[in-house]
């Protein structure tokens, strides 16, 4: 009898290790890496007036968290990064803005509305304490169409 609840205990840690070994946190050379393969989308979360200033990163879907003319939190930003990925909530992203603050919170956010596999970027596009950013790697950027 003893043996049994162990049992249960090994398989439901190995159903979850995929869970547990995936990073909430990326570098923007992790990031980039992903993208490539095919593995995730980075969903930019800047102002429009950000990524008319430095491009988004190649590949990136921008969606703004916030308006542009109140800085709030857009009602719709959840609606609009679904939008953005196809209507799937399990689709891997990776977010990013310009330092790491907001891409963090917009990752708070998502998870809350049901988002499964949400990664930060964060040390963002101009970089911080969390690293020198997607800039200053040289990584490839593309100008903002919609701006």
């Amino acid at each position: 009898m003893v043996a049994m609840p162990k049992f249960f205990l090994i398989v439901a840690t190995l159903l979850l290790l995929p869970v547990l070994a995936r990073a909430e946190v990326l570098t923007a050379e992790e990031a980039k890496a992903l993208a490539i393969r095919g593995e995730l989308t980075i969903v930019d979360v800047r102002l429009p007036f950000e990524w008319a200033e430095t491009g988004l990163p190649e590949g990136a879907q921008g969606v703004s968290l916030q308006n542009p003319l109140t800085h709030e939190v857009r009602g719709d930003f959840v609606a609009d990064v679904l939008r953005a990925l196809g209507g799937s909530e399990d689709r891997p992203i990776a977010l990013i803005c310009a330092r790491g603050n907001r891409s963090a919170f917009a990752r708070e956010l998502l998870a809350e509305a049901g988002f499964t596999k949400v990664d930060d970027i964060s040390e963002g596009m101009v970089g911080g304490a969390n690293g020198p950013g997607w800039l200053a790697r040289g990584l490839p950027t593309e100008p903002c169409k919609a701006c």
